[in-house]
């Protein structure tokens, strides 16, 4: 399909063919379905490990658990910024620049984890 209207034609014709796979699974899906699904006892209730749930489901989580997830993640995007500098830092050019942003970067995390190292929470128990 080429002029004016064909890249809107082949973007129409797409979304046909997707609205026809979506109606095409669901009509799949209730043909071939039994009439009356089993609903054996206890089907709907709680899984947890073999074990039968037990109390309400109300249950207080301790701060900790939050600062490590934060520090993870702080960490984790911290190190997705050095893939970028690794590529950079090969380029003629950038090798001082990018050494001294690199150390900057890096002093930075330092800093936060020397702090985190101070205040006692990287410490599990106290």
């Amino acid at each position: 399909m080429t002029g004016y209207l064909g890249s809107y034609a082949t973007l129409g014709l797409l979304l046909l063919a997707s609205v026809l796979v979506f109606v095409g699974a669901f009509a799949a899906n209730r043909v071939l379905r039994p009439a009356r699904p089993a609903d054996p006892p206890g089907k709907r209730a709680n899984y947890e490990c073999g074990l039968d749930p037990v109390g309400s489901d109300w249950a207080q989580m301790q701060i900790r658990y939050y600062v490590y997830a934060y520090l993870y993640v702080l960490f984790a995007v911290e190190a997705v910024f050095l893939f970028p500098w690794a590529v950079v830092f090969d380029r003629p050019g950038f090798g001082l620049v990018t050494v001294v942003e690199m150390a900057i970067f890096v002093a930075v995390l330092a800093l936060g984890i020397l702090y985190a190292w101070r205040k006692n929470i990287l410490r599990w128990t106290q």
